[in-house]
């Protein structure tokens, strides 16, 4: 059961990234360092659920 999720900036709060999760292995919330295009720099973003 794989489902669509988004990455979400924590700085800038726009979500710049979105990647497939399985739910049934990875449990808890992805939270990744990742290069944000508005501030230049590497933030910590954090996963949202996207709209369908």
């Amino acid at each position: 059961m794989r489902v669509k999720i988004g990455l979400k900036c924590e700085e800038s709060g726009d979500i710049n990234y979105s990647t497939y999760k399985n739910n049934k292995n990875t449990t808890e919330k992805l939270e990744l360092k990742k290069y944000c295009p508005r501030l230049n720099k590497h933030t910590i973003h954090k996963e949202v659920k996207l709209k369908s």
